[in-house]
């Protein structure tokens, strides 16, 4: 597949990609990726000589189990990362030295960090979340704050001052970080329970889609959410509970393909990604298609080239200028196995207009 505004990177990993997440530093160019292969990969776009092209492996970081999330902290030299060993790690990229900050008890589908409020977030398969305080350092005896929930969590996504947390039963609960930050604050670190606590969201709300929810992406200006099901939808939707404002949510089908004998064939929609500048999204699906989305004029910006196979995730650059794409097998054709060299990270250089949707500025 070639392109002149696309490349991919090289060294990818050898089992199938969980995550991949860009550095929020300003410019930055950065990639940091988790995979089922046990391995977290950190990626520079640039080459030794300061060129974007097929960018260069910084770094591998190997763990006990596969990894099925990864982010950046307070810097790019800090990432923090959760799976299926149950721990949530910082890795200090510099010296390489992995801290354990809390252990699930199942494993960890999730980790976010706020940079606003200084706390990491990690969602587990055992209906609860972990809330650490980044200032705690490497204390072993410091407890996260456990915030228990009504269903396992599927995705979680935030904003500069809310979380939202899609679970199973097609629930969502949204939370105030502020609150959550000062619950870390009054918590205390010798407790011997784990710091348990009933927290009440902020908002309860069903999912507008039928179907079990895949992803949620939250939108960069702190007004709302997308949400994607295994059956091909994609929902918008706003903070603002006033019957005006929820009026305006929405829900379509995508990510659709029509087979030779003219049957509609549905695929899940595995990943969201807010452009930071413009506003629009991108959606990755099991068909092997990214398509760019105007969330406020309801309309497609344009689809890319069908990919060599599922979409796993995607995400754009702080400064949006590149779109990173995970391609690695979603075994919607019921193999198990992932054959060599069909994981791939692929990076298009956007043009300044490519996502930028019809009512933007």
């Amino acid at each position: 597949m070639s392109s002149s505004n696309q490349f991919i990177l090289d060294n990818p990993p050898t089992d199938a990609i969980s995550a991949l997440k860009f550095s929020p530093e300003a410019d930055s160019t950065r990639i940091v990726v988790a995979s089922w292969d046990k391995n977290v990969y950190l990626y520079d776009l640039r080459d030794e000589n300061g060129t974007v092209g097929e960018g260069k492996l910084l770094q591998t970081f190997e763990h006990r189990a596969p990894v099925l999330d990864v982010c950046f902290g307070n810097t790019e030299n800090e990432i923090y990362t959760a799976g299926l060993d149950w721990d949530v790690r910082k890795i200090d990229i510099n010296t390489g030295q992995q801290t354990v900050l809390s252990s699930h008890e199942a494993g960890v589908r999730n980790v976010v960090y706020s940079r606003e409020h200084q706390i990491i977030i990690s969602g587990s398969w055992d209906s609860t979340l972990h809330i650490h305080r980044t200032d705690a350092g490497t204390n072993t005896e410091s407890q996260p704050v456990v915030v228990p929930l009504p269903s396992k969590p599927f995705s979680i996504s935030l904003t500069s001052t809310k979380l939202v947390v899609a679970m199973a039963s097609r629930s969502l609960e949204i939370y105030d970080l502020k609150a959550l930050a000062v619950l870390t604050a009054q918590a205390d670190s010798t407790s011997t329970n784990g710091n348990r606590v009933e927290v009440e969201p902020w908002q309860r709300r069903e999912s507008s889609l039928k179907f079990m929810t895949r992803c949620v992406a939250c939108m960069p200006g702190d007004t709302g959410y997308a949400s994607s099901s295994i059956e091909g939808r994609v929902a918008v939707e706003w903070f603002d509970p006033s019957p005006e404002s929820q009026a305006r949510k929405y829900a379509f089908k995508c990510h659709r393909q029509t087979s030779e004998d003219g049957v509609d064939v549905v695929y899940p929609v595995n990943a969201l990604a807010f452009h930071p500048v413009h506003g629009s999204f991108a959606s990755g699906g099991g068909d092997g298609v990214v398509a760019l989305w105007d969330g406020i004029a309801k309309r497609r910006i344009r689809q890319y080239q069908k990919y060599p196979s599922s979409i796993s995730s995607v995400d754009f650059s702080s400064s949006g200028k590149y779109l990173a794409i995970a391609v690695s097998p979603g075994f919607e054709d019921g193999k198990d196995e992932v054959a060599e060299g069909v994981v791939k990270i692929f990076v298009r250089e956007l043009s300044e207009t490519e996502a930028k949707g019809k009512g933007a500025k």
